[in-house]
């Protein structure tokens, strides 16, 4: 479990970014496998979120998770917004107590955010798509429509695959390019390949939502030796699935 030193200081939240530890999953999948989505048996990744539940507290509820799609997409849960299945989209904000939301990762980026003041908090899973698509603009203005101010707006980014390690093509970087030409920052190049710096991008997106309070935990998905699991590196590996890191944010 990381933790975020920003979030930590707020009494009102639990929250952690969990690694691949601390489960009931074997094989490719060892051990904390939280993704429903992968050819894991279903039963052992159903005991591995009742392990991650009872770790952010004994009080809260099922973890609500998405039908993540890469999107721009996100949902607002409150007590008169109760969803029964998990809808598509790849963010979710919430002021409701007990109820732990999460996002789940294997490189792309999750984002844990808290404003005190409203009692409001959010998770997103912000990979290159989602990010590109602004769905942390659309977030935070839904939580500035809320009465949020974004100087009041903590995010934490949480581990990530590094830009040492994110091969990208020349029509990636022209896509960005065509967005914003400071975009460029962002690509680096290293033995005539080119590089996407993700992690630094995503907090790009948040400071130009005028959030200036962030963390960001730098520490590379990628890297075995960081013990996450990585799409990645199962690819490079030659596996037929990977596993998936859960990041969870509960007002108490």
């Amino acid at each position: 479990m990381i933790k975020s030193k920003k979030l930590l200081k707020i009494k009102s939240i639990k929250h952690s970014f969990f690694n691949k530890t601390g489960g009931k999953s074997k094989n490719i999948y060892r051990s904390l496998n939280c993704g429903l989505g992968s050819k894991d048996e279903l039963s052992n990744v159903k005991k591995n979120l009742k392990i991650v539940a009872k770790k952010i507290s004994k009080s809260a509820k099922n973890i609500f998770l998405l039908h993540q799609m890469h999107s721009n997409k996100f949902i607002f849960i409150d007590r008169k917004n109760i969803f029964r299945s998990k809808p598509k989209a790849d963010a979710i904000i919430t002021n409701l107590k007990n109820l732990p939301i999460g996002v789940l990762t294997a490189d792309c980026v999750p984002i844990l955010i808290c404003d005190e003041r409203k009692n409001l908090i959010a998770a997103i899973h912000a990979g290159w798509k989602g990010a590109y698509k602004d769905i942390i603009s659309k977030v935070i203005n839904f939580m500035i429509k809320k009465g949020s101010d974004p100087a009041n707006i903590i995010a934490a980014i949480g581990p990530a695959i590094s830009v040492s390690n994110y091969e990208v093509k020349e029509d990636f970087k022209k896509k960005f390019i065509k967005k914003d030409k400071k975009n460029n920052k962002f690509f680096k190049r290293k033995y005539k390949r080119l590089y996407f710096d993700l992690p630094n991008y995503v907090k790009s997106c948040l400071l130009k939502n005028k959030i200036k309070n962030i963390e960001k935990i730098n520490i590379d998905t990628f890297n075995i030796n960081n013990n996450f699991f990585s799409a990645r590196r199962a690819l490079k590996l030659n596996h037929v699935d990977y596993g998936r890191n859960i990041s969870i944010i509960m007002l108490n």
